[in-house]
């Protein structure tokens, strides 16, 4: 053989191995990437290939399939009451993708997960049945929520303090994700899209907001478990108004008769007195204020409930004035729905914050459990003592306070308004909040709750949380009470 032929049987050689090498990495390494590229048609065809598992709501369905007419997607998913769910199960579209729920879920809903096949699927290369998702909401909390929420823009989480279970949880307005599974469904996509009001957010988990007043409970828990006062009932040095340090501007209350000034920690509740926990923030310290409030679950940006909220935020780098400011959740506090009623939730179980979660579990499709989500995984946040003395404060806003209609008969109610100040000089319309616990005196049965009612279309005198988010978190307790 001469020089040129062995030159050139080499170097086919050569490219034969490199075709194989090449074919070898496709096949072993990159076949599971191509097959789970979002712009593979196969795998939206294998979502879509057979009915859907189901999100299930105390036992029955709220989520179904149908037959599509012609095109490669044999299925699409339907929904019973979807306004309703629809912060609880999110959508699956043929066209615009899967959210909450129905995306975290979507491989077992769907029967393409890994956990769901058995020997003979293995070898035939058959998609599994699909599984479902049995999630621990209470159909009337919910319905109680969204009936009570009505037209206004706001949102409403109910838990249950010793279990850490959601019970409801309600972002309005609403939509139904039926109206958009489809693929042909593009004129509803972009009217949703298009919608001022923003229907497709979920205001319980994923628009954090100046929580107002509320976060008073925070700073007040701070106060006792830092020793700056012993009692809800102990005496606070706290002028009135208290002239915001460095500036030349006093913090004043919204009630001027109020009995806010020196007032204890009890009344600065009940009357809700920016001068006590204003100065009590500044007494305190920025940085054992954020401590408590990272404690209760701010600035987590991995709250997964399976669903991942959206950070609520205690700020730092703060001066005295806004540290201050952030003692009545204002400056640049901001929380969602979930996260304040976590805050009560925890002083309701004796200072313990339950992990809360909306998933009890998840099944094949012979209701054999692939996970579940244990309760009471809770974690210690303040004393009993301190969890007590709170909680005494609370009824005391419900019973003489500014949360009078949040009262139910025969049950034990704490709680605590909040009217967040809005936009540039407070130049928009204030939120209103109210957070709570009630505890049926026979039963025991216990819940948590925050509402905000981000808009209602009221004039502007008339926004407080005890005139708009106290009514609403009375139903959704009443309603969990009657579990």
């Amino acid at each position: 053989m001469n020089k040129t032929i062995r030159r050139t049987s080499v170097f086919c050689l050569l490219l034969v191995l490199a075709l194989l090498v090449r074919a070898t990495w496709v096949q072993a390494y990159q076949a599971r990437a191509l097959a789970d590229d979002d712009h593979n048609r196969r795998k939206i065809m294998a979502q879509y290939a057979q009915p859907l598992g189901d999100i299930i709501v105390a036992g029955k369905p709220v989520t179904g399939s149908k037959r599509t007419e012609g095109g490669d997607l044999a299925y699409q998913r339907t929904y019973t009451d979807g306004a309703l769910y629809s912060a609880v199960t999110g959508y699956s579209s043929q066209a615009f993708g899967i959210t909450q729920l129905e995306g975290i879920y979507g491989p077992v809903l769907n029967g393409t997960d890994d956990r769901l096949k058995n020997p003979v699927d293995a070898l035939t290369r058959k998609q599994a049945a699909p599984g479902d998702v049995l999630t621990t909401i209470d159909p009337d909390v919910q319905k109680a929520a969204y009936e009570a929420l009505g037209d206004d823009k706001g949102a409403a989480v109910a838990i249950d303090p010793g279990t850490g279970q959601i019970l409801g949880m309600v972002s309005t307005p609403s939509f139904d994700p039926s109206t958009i599974s489809a693929a042909t469904d593009g004129d509803a996509w972009e009217k949703l899209r298009a919608d001022k009001d923003k229907p497709l957010v979920n205001r319980a988990l994923r628009q954090p907001l100046a929580p107002g007043s509320t976060f008073k409970l925070v700073v007040a828990a701070a106060a006792l478990e830092d020793g700056l006062y012993d009692s809800v009932d102990e005496r606070t040095d706290s002028p009135n108004p208290y002239r915001l340090p460095g500036s030349s501007k006093d913090l004043e209350n919204e009630n001027a008769s109020a009995p806010c000034e020196n007032a204890t920690l009890r009344t600065a509740l009940q009357y809700s007195c920016n001068n006590v926990f204003g100065k009590m923030a500044v007494d305190l310290g920025q940085d054992k204020v954020r401590a408590m409030a990272e404690k209760f679950g701010f600035n987590d940006e991995k709250l997964d409930v399976p669903v991942r909220a959206f950070e609520s935020v205690y700020p730092s780098g703060m001066d005295k004035a806004q540290t201050a400011l952030s003692g009545i959740g204002q400056f640049e506090v901001t929380a969602t729905p979930l996260q304040i009623a976590m805050v009560s939730a925890t002083l309701a179980n004796g200072g313990e914050l339950a992990a809360p979660h909306m998933v009890s579990k998840v099944t094949d499709a012979d209701g054999d459990t692939l996970h579940e989500y244990a309760d009471g995984d809770t974690k210690r946040v303040v004393s009993k003592s301190t969890a007590e003395q709170l909680r005494s404060a609370m009824v005391t806003v419900v019973e003489e306070g500014t949360g009078s209609n949040a009262r139910i008969a025969g049950a034990e109610v704490g709680g605590k308004t909040g009217t967040a100040q809005n936009g540039v000089g407070n130049s928009s319309t204030p939120y209103a909040w109210f957070t709570s616990y009630a505890k049926d005196r026979t039963s025991d049965k216990e819940v948590a709750v925050a509402v905000l009612v981000e808009d209602s279309g009221a004039a502007r005198s008339e926004v407080s949380g005890n005139g708009l988010a106290a009514p609403i978190a009375q139903k959704m307790m009443k309603a969990a009470l009657a579990r």
